[in-house]
């Protein structure tokens, strides 16, 4: 098999992108192009939980498909993503593979993979036990099969690495600080991409206005952007702080932490598993951390009714937080699977906020209209399709077109790594 790096012209081959999560695989083959073609694409999920199953579609064949796996804990699980997509992916003709990484530390562009990097992201896995070691397994794995392909890191807390200081300190002790202890923020690959999406929809004068973006999902999350740049956001020191979500609970009293250790109700191991996959819209509802499942039951369950509630509330909250911030508000935009798809959510979030200029117009937001404020509104309010998978393969595609490979760390295969 030839070589992968052997492409006669990197800028003319295909990008292969692979975002890991906490529960799922997410996959897409993209075509050279601007903007990039994505042609086959996928999931595998439940990772752990059960039941693992991959689904994909390829465009190009107009053909789609579902494979329930055996292996449902994480190494198999890799092995066998891998296994499918070298079956149906052309290794040999990538330029690259770009992974979606939800922790930077101190990076602020897209790297290339190298054994110390890996290292480096070992070492800060207690930051982030959810997500970290499959990302890491992942970039691990693809080098022992294709140590010649070059691998790409793009981190999704770059977006906000130039917060103000103010907005990324956390109120304890300043020797916790040394220890990378502080606001990191995340969904920035999503971000970026609405961002670039607002420009090109709006018009960069409103990109560079006052924005809120919100990206409401299973993990959802709100930034305040001025000018393009992050000023604030939701998230903290892990992904599970902030907004109420699927299963995290968002900001939550550290003393429920103390007393449930304290009373030996649960270990610090429990709770991590608690505050990760038990809370939240799961944890209200005592039944499902769907927003669709809640909606369809929120007329006859009040916990489910109280789930829908409390996650708009706090929408809302976090929505009126940032407008402060920002000195007002020009642009409001809705993302993710919620945001993109549940007009209710939308309209509920928006309530009461008339007086910071938001006026829905409820017939477009019935419909998920690109702009579903009114026109008399003030602030522009819109729903805009997030695409991380895309923003990677752009990224990556950025990385390899304007940046010479250097010697020392041209893929992974220079500084040898065995995952």
């Amino acid at each position: 098999m030839m070589p992968a790096n052997s492409v006669a012209n990197p800028a003319l081959a295909s990008v292969l992108t692979i975002n890991g999560g906490s529960s799922s695989i997410r996959f897409a083959l993209f075509s050279a192009g601007d903007p990039p073609v994505r042609s086959l694409h996928g999931k595998l999920d439940r990772i752990g939980l059960g039941g693992t199953v991959l689904t994909f579609r390829d465009d190009t064949r107009d053909r789609k498909g579902r494979l329930e796996l055996d292996s449902a804990d994480q190494r198999p699980a890799v092995e066998s993503i891998l296994d499918w997509l070298e079956d149906h992916v052309a290794f040999e003709t990538l330029a690259a593979i770009g992974h979606r990484v939800v922790h930077g530390m101190h990076y602020t562009q897209p790297t290339r993979v190298t054994r110390a990097l890996l290292e480096e992201l070992r070492s800060i896995t207690p930051y982030d036990p959810e997500h970290l070691p499959r990302e890491i397994e992942l970039m691990g794995a693809c080098a022992r099969r294709h140590p010649d392909l070059a691998q790409v890191a793009c981190f999704d807390t770059a977006f906000h690495a130039g917060m103000p200081r103010v907005a990324r300190l956390l109120p304890i002790p300043r020797r916790f600080e040394a220890m990378g202890i502080q606001r990191y923020g995340f969904h920035g690959l999503s971000y970026t991409f609405l961002m670039d999406e607002l420009a090109r929809v709006a018009g960069p004068d409103q990109a560079r206005g006052r924005v809120i973006l919100a990206h409401l999902g299973n993990g959802a999350s709100l930034a305040a952007v001025r000018d393009g740049h992050s000023v604030d956001t939701s998230m903290g020191f892990t992904p599970a702080s902030g907004l109420p979500m699927g299963t995290r609970p968002g900001d939550l009293d550290p003393g429920v932490a103390w007393y449930l250790m304290q009373t030996g109700a649960l270990t610090s191991k429990q709770f991590n598993h608690l505050v990760n996959y038990e809370c939240g819209l799961l944890g209200v509802s005592e039944t499902s951390s769907d927003m669709r499942d809640l909606m369809a039951l929120q007329a006859s369950d009040v916990r489910a009714a109280e789930a829908v509630e409390l996650f708009c509330y706090q929408t809302r909250k976090w929505i009126g937080g940032f407008a402060a911030v920002l000195g007002g508000l020009d642009t409001l935009v809705f993302a993710g699977g919620i945001g993109e798809n549940t007009s209710e959510v939308r309209s509920r979030a928006c309530q009461g906020l008339q007086f910071l200029g938001i006026e829905l117009d409820e017939a477009r937001n019935a419909v998920s209209a690109p702009l579903i404020s009114d026109d008399a509104s003030r602030v522009a309010v819109r729903v805009i399709p997030t695409d991380e998978e895309l923003m990677i393969a752009r990224e990556v595609r950025r990385l390899i077109n304007t940046r010479p490979e250097p010697e020392s760390s041209a893929g992974i295969h220079k500084e040898p790594c065995n995952g």
